[in-house]
């Protein structure tokens, strides 16, 4: 029975080195594939994992299939505007790579990992102009490994909206 928990510590041990010296990046995509989960073709459409790793804001007209876990608020800025300013914040708070600008100029799609353990997330940000100088969010921030993100999604775009509302002027909801 001792030869048995020594043999599993062992085993464990190995793995863990294993893990550290193959690297974390390179472990997460061998065993789930690329760390960017890629474009969201149509908001409209969007069907949410059924698990806790995601988080979503949205207008909801924009979003008909999903409840979004907050109401985009509009800022009194035009699209290309805002978006400066907002990449800004994403660039700027560490750990995220830009892996994606879409040609029209209102979207942009990111991957930041956890720092430990090096989990990827994909974070979509679309521009959504709603008249002449106002212009609403759609943010999609989802885990790509397990079950649960403990709340690490919502409180990423929570606080990324916070910072941009120090920016850029929030005016009446969207």
């Amino acid at each position: 029975m001792k030869t048995a928990a020594i043999a599993f510590l062992l085993v464990a041990l190995a793995c863990v080195a294993g893990f550290f010296a193959f690297g974390r990046e390179r472990t997460w995509q061998v065993l789930y594939g690329p760390a960017d989960l890629g474009p969201v073709p149509d908001f409209a459409d969007l069907k949410r994992p059924g698990t806790p790793n995601s988080f979503l804001v949205c207008l909801p007209e924009s979003c008909l299939r999903e409840e979004p876990d907050l109401v985009s608020p509009a800022f009194a800025a035009e699209p290309h505007a805002l978006r400066a300013a907002l990449d800004a914040i994403v660039m700027g708070s560490g750990r995220v790579e830009r892996v994606a600008r879409d040609e029209d100029g209102l979207g942009d799609r990111y991957v930041e990992r956890t720092p430990i353990m090096r989990f990827p997330d994909t974070i979509i940000i679309r521009y959504v102009p709603v008249d002449v100088g106002r212009t609403a969010l759609i943010i999609y921030s989802r885990s790509q490994v397990g079950s649960s993100d403990f709340g690490a999604n919502g409180k990423r775009v929570r606080n990324w909206l916070r910072l941009l509302e120090q920016v850029v002027s929030p005016v009446a909801a969207a």
